[in-house]
């Protein structure tokens, strides 16, 4: 007798069930993904016990004839595809044909389906055998019926969760693709209780606003950029909003959704130095490239794919969330949200003036984002002398010693003085580790610096790196130092105490999420220099800060997760004085 048998139809069903159905939400993803593939506009999901007990799909899309209906029971039987070569760019959800016959095989089955109104035709299977065989006279569709799901693998059946689990499951498979598909109109109903009505949308926004309200929606940025080939749109959480609600992440790569954490980690990866480390935002994005670059006949149930150049997608997701970061919009707000589109802090050059960036005009278009409604500010005489600042800077004002404020079309910003000096140190420094050095300024009397054996250890890890940071250092014995050149980011700078806490921050590993050395390093020293809240600024101070500010890449941001600008909105003021 030979060792090698050909198994049973019904066995090989069954083993390809396990590989595309994992639980009832997999049941519920292949089916409504069948159902868009037939041009659906509308599909209507029911569930009962957490899909235990009932999992029932219904679309008005083609629908098929009695022929087709049986063959679709039958393993591999497929309109989407012809020969291999098909495979090369299939723009469909479904094309293996293994989704119904298996899911058929482990279930009571019905299929009722009809491709116009009136001439239908339902097939019950039990166990992946057809039962019973009649005509149905019905709408233009399909309608799936799943019971008793793994009632004939009881193995599988005692590892599915509670109902409870498996509801939740299923409402992130209709999410995903409802966020996938705004354009269809989706409703999903449990024990007869319906939970969630999605008319058709024009976009992504509004179809989150559909699934988790409009002030959710309305606080995420924009995120439209095109790198190449590679297009990437969608929305992503506010830094300054990052851990204060539930994560929700979101990725379709030419309208599929699917699990990546590739483009995770580069969306993610673009919120360096812009939130603490430990924290993740909420992303919902959209990757459009050409379909032969991209492989998603990689996964049983098509829930991963494979990019035949990895590197180009990841990077241009980076960059893309990276420029959402970088606008005026991505700060934080107070009282509302804006629709204004996103507006940029670049394209200006900045010289030193006094020790602090300033900016002087550029042969470009002023930047709308500060322009001066009225009068503009008039200088002192010294900081007209100081500072050839651009006109369109607004009248600025410091509170508390801490905060630079200014009007706004659309309401009150306040900038952390700190905070934004922060910011502009840390992108001035980490050019000057990546691509050379700043200027120093040399000591008249040279510093001496006593340190403890771990400052020492830090001093000489980093050595080079603080060097080009401006600090020119000798060895003078065990762990004394003379300190000959420093830099002088500001006229208040306290060279040795930053360099001291420097120090005692590089001291043993304490690089904090996935910063680099470099970052580490640059946001450290950025933090020690930069000038201190309680700290009073003169009016060319104020208006050079604001200045560089805007001419940095993240200009809302700090290196700690802080917001540097922080907007309250003239609706929340106009509440707040009962005047709305």
């Amino acid at each position: 007798m030979p060792v090698i048998q050909v198994l049973p139809s019904a066995v090989a069903d069954q083993i390809a069930a396990g590989e595309v159905v994992e639980r009832p939400a997999s049941v519920v993803k292949e089916l409504v993904e069948n159902s868009l593939d037939a041009g659906a506009t509308t599909v209507e999901i029911a569930v009962e016990e957490g899909g235990h007990k009932l999992i029932r799909v219904s679309d008005d899309g083609s629908g098929m004839d009695r022929e087709d209906a049986a063959l679709a029971l039958v393993r591999h039987g497929t309109s989407k595809i012809r020969t291999a070569a098909d495979l090369v760019g299939v723009s469909s959800f479904g094309f293996r044909g293994e989704a119904l016959p298996a899911i058929a095989s482990i279930s009571r089955f019905e299929l009722e389906t009809a491709p116009s109104d009136g001439e239908g035709v339902a097939l019950q299977t039990t166990g992946g055998t057809v039962t019973a065989t009649r005509e149905a006279a019905r709408r233009k569709g399909t309608t799936v019926s799943v019971a008793q799901l793994f009632y004939n693998v009881p193995a599988r059946r005692k590892f599915l969760r509670s109902p409870r689990s498996e509801w939740r499951a299923i409402i992130e498979a209709v999410n995903n693709i409802a966020l996938a598909c705004p354009d269809v109109r989706f409703s999903l109903s449990h024990d007869g209780k319906n939970v969630l009505s999605l008319p058709p949308v024009s976009g992504l926004r509004a179809r989150v606003s559909g699934i988790w309200g409009g002030r959710y929606a309305g606080a995420l940025l924009d995120v439209d950029d095109v790198a190449g080939v590679v297009q990437v749109s969608g929305l992503v959480e506010r830094p300054a909003d990052v851990g204060t609600t539930t994560r929700r992440v979101f990725v379709a790569v030419n309208g599929r959704a699917v699990r990546d954490n590739g483009i995770v980690r580069a969306a993610e990866s673009a919120f360096r130095s812009t939130i603490a480390a430990g924290l993740r935002p909420s992303l919902f994005l959209d990757v459009r490239l050409p379909a032969d670059a991209v492989d998603v006949n990689v996964h049983p149930a098509k829930a991963e794919v494979r990019f035949r150049d990895r590197w180009p997608v990841e990077r241009a997701v980076e960059s893309a969330v990276r420029r959402a970061l970088g606008t005026f919009d991505s700060s934080a707000m107070m009282g509302g949200t804006y629709s204004t589109p996103a507006r940029s802090f670049g394209g200006l050059e900045s010289p030193m003036v006094d020790g602090i960036s300033i900016l002087t005009p550029a042969p470009t278009d002023a930047d709308p984002l500060f322009a001066v409604t009225g009068a503009p500010e008039r200088a002192d005489e010294e900081a007209e002398q100081l500072t050839p600042i651009r006109a369109e800077i607004p009248p600025l004002f410091q509170f508390k010693r801490t905060y630079i404020a200014f009007e706004h079309e659309q309401g009150l910003v306040l900038i952390d003085q700190h905070s934004a000096h922060e910011r502009v140190l840390y992108e001035q420094f980490m050019h000057a580790l990546e691509s050379g050095g700043v200027p120093a300024q040399r000591l008249l009397l040279p510093m001496t610096l006593h340190l403890g054996p771990a400052e020492g250890d830090a001093f000489e890890e980093n050595r080079e790196q603080l060097e080009r940071l401006g600090f020119e250092v000798e060895g003078f014995g065990g762990n004394t130092l003379i300190v000959n050149s420093v830099p002088m980011p500001h006229p208040r700078f306290d060279a040795e105490r930053c360099l001291r806490e420097t120090l005692d921050a590089l001291t043993g590993n304490r690089v904090a999420g996935t910063a680099t050395r470099h970052e580490h390093l640059a946001a450290t020293v950025a933090c020690k220099a930069a000038i201190k809240a309680g700290e009073q600024l003169s009016l060319a101070e104020m208006r050079s800060l604001f200045a560089s500010l805007r001419d940095t890449q993240l200009p809302a941001h700090d290196v700690h997760g802080r917001s540097t600008i922080v907007q309250l909105t003239w609706d929340e003021l106009d509440r707040r004085f009962g005047r709305r």
